[in-house]
């Protein structure tokens, strides 16, 4: 696959129905992976938090997950194909899970969120065998009781693919910590993607989407939590692809 290089980061230049046939090849292999799909929010973490950028590492797909890195991938000279979210990519593998038989599990979310996300997406998809959910207390990844309690309920269940939604970084380093204890092929962190499927928070129509502009209508939703990533934190965006641009103009001279 091609990689193009956004940072810190090493990106699939794949498409979503592309990315969902490399994670049917995991299962049907019986390998285990961890997918990561980063956004602005991330690149700039990636450059502090070294844990982070180990999580990315060992990742098995990296999955661009924000129109800003399209922007930046234009810019260096490397076009990224496809956006594919993390909140596109988790109800289109619902629905491919029907047809495929997986087993899925949802950890994280607010109480309830995950089970009634669980409930709306069999609703359209009948078959859907979503075999747990559950939401983890407060600081469970420092409880290392609760946290064997967790790896316990999804590998009485085995699935195939678990979805984590906990927010980055705690979703993407809980996954890289735990992957080995845990019997599951794929692990993905999806943010509030739970919250969208149950109808508890309202996700950009598709209008909205199309003219690149999801990011506000997050942050109209969310202002106080989302008014650093998207106003202050961005701009430690900038300087990240300027140095990448310098770096590459100096050696393609």
């Amino acid at each position: 696959m091609e990689i193009v290089t956004i940072g810190k980061a090493r990106i699939n230049n794949i498409t979503q129905a592309e990315a969902i046939q490399q994670i049917d090849r995991l299962i049907a292999r019986g390998e285990q992976g961890s997918v990561v799909t980063p956004n602005l929010d991330h690149i700039v973490k990636l450059e502090a938090d070294a844990e982070f950028a180990e999580c990315y590492s060992n990742a098995a797909l990296v999955l661009v997950d924000g129109n800003p890195l399209l922007w930046a991938a234009r810019l260096l000279g490397t076009p990224l194909r496809s956006l594919v979210t993390g909140s596109d990519l988790f109800p289109a593998l619902c629905k491919h899970a029907v047809a495929k038989r997986y087993r899925l599990f949802f950890l994280g979310g607010r109480e309830g969120v995950a089970e009634k996300a669980a409930v709306r997406l069999a609703a359209k998809h009948p078959g859907l065998e979503v075999v747990g959910t559950y939401c983890p207390p407060f600081g469970f990844e420092k409880d290392e009781a609760e946290n064997s309690k967790i790896i316990g309920l999804i590998n009485d269940v085995q699935p195939h693919i678990l979805f984590v939604g906990l927010g980055a970084p705690k979703q993407e380093k809980w996954i890289d910590q735990n992957l080995r204890r845990l019997q599951a092929n794929v692990a993905l962190g999806i943010g509030a993607s739970f919250e969208f499927e149950a109808g508890t928070t309202m996700r950009a129509p598709q209008s909205v989407r199309q003219i690149r502009m999801e990011w506000f209508w997050r942050f109209t939703t969310e202002p106080r939590r989302l008014f650093r990533r998207y106003f202050i934190d961005s701009f430690s965006f900038l300087p990240i692809i300027w140095r990448q641009w310098q770096q590459q103009d100096r050696i393609e001279k």
